[in-house]
């Protein structure tokens, strides 16, 4: 469905859902293009559903999610829930979603050649995000795209740089902070051009999540599970009133909003230029002592350097040496965030950025051109059927 007329006849009203089992491998791909986002810190799923066409539809989704559905829900009415609720939008998408998420972990680890490859995963978002500007802003409403149309894409441009650009700072755990922290990064999430992880790490929350999250079936899992409860109450706060103000403001004021969005989309390209020197925070998240025979001992001595990627193994006390070992040595498990950015233009710098692959960052910006050309064509198909 075209998205100004779905705006139009919604006005105001609830959307209801009309997806077609026919939009499956469409809802699916779409789905997995969101879920391959949301791994990369700086990209998040907001930007791909509104580059493929389903951003509204995913608000209205969300929306769809209310007191009404949830008092039918407690008295057993499925009938009415299933009719009101768009299910079948969200198990699609939700389907593509997670198949990214296990295919991007488990068969092509795309967190791993962030830190390998780091041009080349970079450069295909940039020249996603940067090809997505304008195709959105084909969107925008003829009598918009004039001198008018500025001051909401420059306000969602400043807004953006800003917000990708704030320093992490020390906060607390709180019961309060934490449920802050879920409310705005699951705002982040559903907004283009911002990511919810980013989000946390600002707040200085990513690793507390995490290091939660992996508490889970160990000794500790009661507590872990207690400690994350104000983030996913505050997440639940968060995604249902934000999606009510974001569904208003597309009502209402469609072109409007899509330029902040699409401002938000141009201001997050600082952050996702390929060529960038990155600062790493490395937090220990478990340890295990082990025999000083184990095979595992010999090859971290071995070893001359750490390797590149999100998480590593290296001994406690780095000054061991192989012929001066105790019984029992202990083993660290290290995990590497990025803290800090700072762009750079790799091109008449001498030989300051003689280790940046500047064959890999344009590859890969190119790639991401190409992918917009596949994106234009997938939503031209999705609406025609």
């Amino acid at each position: 469905m075209n998205v100004q007329s779905e705006q139009k006849e919604s006005s105001g009203k609830t959307v209801k859902d009309r997806t077609s089992w026919k939009e499956t491998p469409y809802l699916i791909i779409k789905g997995f293009l969101m879920g391959s986002a949301d791994i990369v810190p700086g990209v998040s799923g907001g930007t791909l559903a509104l580059i493929t066409g389903i951003y509204h539809r995913l608000i209205y989704a969300i929306k769809s999610v209310d007191m009404t559905t949830l008092k039918h829900t407690l008295k057993l009415r499925f009938d009415v829930v299933f009719e009101n609720f768009h299910w079948k939008f969200l198990l699609l998408l939700f389907t593509g979603i997670l198949s990214a998420i296990v295919f991007f972990t488990r068969v092509v680890p795309l967190q791993v050649y962030m830190f390998t490859h780091p041009e080349i995963v970079y450069g295909l978002f940039f020249g996603l995000i940067l090809g997505s500007v304008f195709l959105l802003y084909a969107e925008v409403e003829s009598t918009f795209r004039n001198w008018r149309s500025l001051l909401p894409l420059l306000a969602g441009t400043v807004i953006g740089f800003w917000v990708v650009t704030l320093v992490p700072a020390d906060t607390p755990e709180t019961f309060l902070f934490v449920f802050l922290s879920g409310s705005i990064a699951i705002c982040a999430m559903i907004l283009p051009g911002i990511s919810g992880s980013y989000i946390l790490l600002i707040f200085r929350k990513y690793d507390y999540i995490l290091s939660q999250l992996g508490e889970i079936g160990s000794s500790q899992t009661v507590t872990a599970l207690l400690n994350l409860i104000p983030f996913v109450l505050g997440a639940l706060v968060g995604i249902v009133l934000f999606s009510r103000l974001l569904s208003w403001l597309l009502d209402r004021y469609y072109s409007v909003t899509l330029l902040v969005l699409i401002g938000f989309l141009v201001g997050s390209l600082y952050v996702i230029w390929p060529y960038q020197e990155r600062e790493y925070a490395e937090s220990v998240r478990s340890t295990e002592t082990v025999p000083a025979d184990d095979p595992i001992v010999a090859e971290l001595l071995a070893r001359d350097e750490p390797p590149a990627g999100p998480e590593y193994f290296r001994l406690k006390n780095d000054d061991y040496e192989s012929g001066n070992l105790p019984e029992e040595v202990t083993v660290e498990k290290v995990s590497r965030k990025l803290v800090k950015n700072e762009p750079f233009f790799p091109w008449g710098a001498g030989g300051r950025y003689e280790n940046v692959n500047k064959a890999e960052g344009l590859g890969g910006i190119a790639a991401g051109f190409l992918l917009i050309g596949a994106i234009a064509y997938l939503r031209k198909k999705s609406d025609v059927n």
